[in-house]
């Protein structure tokens, strides 16, 4: 009998490096712009680097530490596969 190895799926990390890419593009804002939005969410459809439909999910909220700081989230889910990843970033307010 012969053993195949468990090799990753092609793109298996590609959910986590779109989740870094769109936290990157998250904490793009200013700290003004992130302050005037926070708490605030919102999911919308994507397109994975392989073709397969994602949804991608990004979260501005207070965070409790440090105290004033906010909290960015983004999670890319592939609902078919019912797999995903998550990134998050804690923003400290400025002159803190």
């Amino acid at each position: 009998m012969a053993v195949t190895p468990n090799r990753p799926a092609p793109h298996a990390d590609e959910l986590s490096e779109m989740a870094i890419e769109e936290l990157d593009a998250a904490c793009g804002l200013l700290w003004v712009e992130m302050k005037a939005i926070t708490p605030w969410g919102d999911v919308y459809e994507g397109v994975a680097l392989s073709g397969r439909a994602v949804e991608i999910e990004r979260r501005y909220l207070w965070s409790h530490e440090p105290a004033g700081a906010i909290a960015v989230e983004v999670e890319v889910r592939d609902p078919a596969l019912r797999t995903g990843a998550e990134a998050r970033a804690v923003i400290s307010p400025p002159n803190s």
